[in-house]
């Protein structure tokens, strides 16, 4: 018998006149032989599901886009329909640095499917809020503050990576905390979430964040006047041991649960995965290599540099062909002297070999 027509048997027998027979021979009991069963039950047992391979072609691709790039490098690939993965340094935990404005949006939406927050909720950003680096909400900060709602403040967050719209929704959701919570309940893996985007930027400069540094440009004379040994130790504690740091397969396994429902309600999931989709950031990054016909939704996050090096340098995303199946992406370049072109290249490179394969 095959594996595929393999049958587990049940049978049941009604004994008719069955008993013992005193009197035998030697005053041994005589049993009556069991008839043969009336009927059997026949029920099938399903083979066991086959485990799709992963295409050799690409996972030969990958591994050698990843060895062939100079620098602190993690690939991975993951097939949301079939299951199989691929990687190149998947299970290296990287700074993640804007890929993680994704956790906080999901935590936003999990508290919209609990019913504890709507998108159009008031919120005001005020001039306390402010943080550093990219932050575009601080041109409509007027008077007492830019008043607003939770779904305008994501959709900065996720399109424009404005890091103070991101800061004050992690306020508004109760800190990393609850981020942190998020991660462990949905089982997500090796993702850390960090202490916020003050903190995370002032400790790898070397410094402690103060409020000026969010004015003018604080932070980068602050950060200049530092002696150069200082900020290369720190430095290199962050892209050592980053406290936002992750695995580029979690991140990619979050990514395929995301698309198939595991984690939003189908609302929330259509609606980040939509303004995934509509982000206005690194354009030839992975999304350089999408082809016509392909939709593609994704976040990027990019680090500090110091004397040519770049702690963090990424994207993250869910690529769709035309025929509605999906690939979960992840490329993250924790440290790397390489000019972005090369970075850039790389990624479209990841892309390029997963659409070639695609089948």
């Amino acid at each position: 018998m095959t594996d595929g027509s393999r049958r587990a048997v049940a049978i049941v027998g009604i004994a008719l006149g069955v008993g013992s027979c005193g009197g035998g021979h030697g005053g041994q009991e005589r049993v009556a032989a069991l008839p043969k069963p009336l009927y059997q039950l026949v029920i099938p047992v399903p083979p066991k599901a086959r485990a799709v391979e992963a295409p050799q072609a690409l996972a030969a691709n990958i591994a050698m886009l990843g060895a062939n790039f100079r620098g602190k490098v993690g690939i991975a690939v993951r097939s949301v329909d079939e299951g199989w993965a691929v990687q190149s340094q998947g299970n290296i935990r990287l700074p993640q640095q804007s890929v993680s404005k994704l956790w906080v949006a999901m935590t936003v939406l999990d508290l919209r499917d609990q019913g504890r927050l709507k998108l159009d909720d008031p919120i005001t950003v005020r001039t306390e809020d402010l943080t550093l680096f990219h932050q575009p909400v601080a041109a409509l900060i007027k008077g007492d503050g830019y008043h607003t709602t939770v779904g305008d403040l994501l959709q900065r967050a996720l399109t424009m990576s404005d890091n103070t719209c991101n800061d004050r929704l992690l306020q508004y959701v109760g800190g990393p905390g609850a981020v942190r919570a998020f991660i462990q309940r949905k089982n997500l893996g090796d993702i850390r979430f960090g202490p916020g985007e003050r903190a995370l930027q002032s400790g790898t400069a070397g410094l402690t964040w103060r409020p000026e540094y969010a004015f003018g440009d604080g932070f980068n004379r602050a950060r200049a006047a530092l002696p150069r040994a200082d900020r290369l130790a720190a430095f290199d504690r962050y892209v050592g041991d980053p406290p936002d740091g992750a695995a580029p397969a979690a991140i990619a396994a979050a990514l395929a649960m995301l698309k198939k429902g595991d984690l939003l309600s189908r609302s929330s999931t259509d609606y980040l995965i939509g303004t995934m989709q509509s982000s206005k950031t690194g354009k030839q990054r992975l999304r350089g290599a999408v082809p016509a016909g392909w939709s593609f939704g994704h976040k990027t996050g990019t680090g500090q540099d110091l004397v040519g090096r770049t702690a963090g340098y990424n994207d993250v995303g869910i690529l769709t062909a035309p025929d509605g199946r999906s690939y979960a992406l992840a490329v993250m370049i924790g440290d790397t002297q390489r000019p972005i072109p090369d970075r850039q290249a790389l990624m479209q490179a990841v892309v390029s070999a997963v659409v070639v394969n695609h089948r």
